[in-house]
């Protein structure tokens, strides 16, 4: 929903924060959804739901005014006194805890992937369209740093045509960590694919547009893996870009996070966004929030150096993860547009679904 204010909950005051209900307090809710919460301005951390004793302490050493509750039916049962309702648990709950809340009448802010299929997506975005409610899914990477860069130079054109799009989310993991995310149980919707896949996905999608034709490689490489851990997927879009996307945990030696080839230039650039590691190290948004050095600046231009490959380096534009919920905010309290909207999760699931079906299938799925 955009372009009406959707107001906070009948008990909260005017001008007051929007309170929010954070749903899980693992990786996705204590290191990306709870900090990022705290820090903008029109929304608080009201409560926090996790059955997890440890968790429970850490949450409220964290944030020492939060509440507790140890199941979403303890949430759900005070809807009322809250304004926003923000799913961090494991992906099979993904749907059911988004359906509850809308039907609670709360908006809602979703982790990727927002569903295990395009179709659930669409049915969740038809039950909010229908309530007049914000459902927007959580997919920080497009607010990497390297990301931001590489709009900037294809907008302003100085890569011109941009003929093919190399995406790399690469890890170096020989030995499975075990958990949902690992687990063979199709149900946990579990995988790189739909993992790391939904990121890279969802990026190749804003940047080049709808994609017409998809093929992938999906393999399960370590000894005691479940799911997929080295993934490929290739994506042709209607207007003629070809995206390479690559998602692995089998890595040794880690390619460039992005190699981007045009008609006038190419952009290559290694490593990952800083702030995620920021974050997993207790920092908070602030000043020089996002920056990272110039030596590990990106190149831009056109050459055959086997050391540099050429070009000049580009200033990397500051990660902004914040801007996602500054964003929430001010779709809430003033009709601004969903930053990410379920609409456009679905596009992504349709590719992942049919990268699924290229891999088992061996074929070229179209779209």
């Amino acid at each position: 929903m955009t372009g009406t204010p959707l107001g906070t909950a009948p008990g909260t005051p005017p001008g007051s924060p929007l309170r929010v209900g954070l749903v899980g307090y693992g990786l996705a809710g204590s290191v990306f959804h709870a900090p990022l919460i705290a820090a903008t301005e029109g929304l608080v951390l009201d409560t926090v739901v996790t059955s997890n004793p440890e968790r429970q302490q850490q949450a409220r050493a964290e944030f020492p005014d939060v509440r507790l509750a140890a199941s979403p039916d303890e949430l759900f049962a005070r809807a009322a006194e809250l304004d926003l309702i923000v799913v961090a648990s494991p992906n099979k709950t993904h749907v059911p805890l988004a359906t509850t809340a809308l039907e609670a009448g709360l908006p809602v802010v979703v982790d990727k992937p927002v569903a295990g299929t395009a179709a659930e997506a669409r049915a969740l975005a038809a039950l909010a369209e229908e309530r007049g409610l914000l459902l927007s899914v959580f997919q920080n990477r497009r607010w990497d740093n390297d990301f931001l860069t590489l709009r900037k130079l294809v907008a302003e054109g100085e890569l011109g045509d941009v003929w093919r799009f190399e995406s790399r989310f690469e890890r170096w993991r020989p030995k499975p960590k075990g958990g949902w995310r690992e687990s063979g149980d199709p149900a946990e919707i579990g995988g790189l694919l739909y993992d790391l896949g939904s990121h890279v996905v969802d990026q190749a999608l804003v940047l080049f547009g709808p994609a017409t034709s998809v093929y992938a490689e999906t393999d399960v490489r370590r000894p005691g893996a479940e799911t997929d851990d080295d993934t490929f997927i290739a994506i042709t879009h209607a207007g003629g870009v070809r995206s390479h996307l690559y998602v692995s945990a089998t890595t040794a030696q880690l390619g460039p996070r992005f190699r981007v080839l045009g008609s006038r230039a190419g952009y290559v650039k290694y490593g990952l966004d800083p702030q995620e590691a920021a974050l997993r190290d207790g920092l908070r948004p602030g000043p020089d929030w996002g920056v990272e050095p110039e030596s590990l600046w990106g190149r831009v231009g056109s050459g055959e150096s086997p050391v540099t490959g050429g070009g000049r380096p580009e200033p990397t534009l500051p990660g902004d993860y914040p801007a996602y919920y500054a964003a929430v905010a001010q779709a809430l309290l003033a009709g601004a547009p969903n930053p990410v909207t379920a609409l456009e999760a679905a596009a992504a699931l349709d590719v992942l679904e049919a990268a699924r079906r290229s891999a088992r299938e061996k074929t070229v799925v179209t779209l």
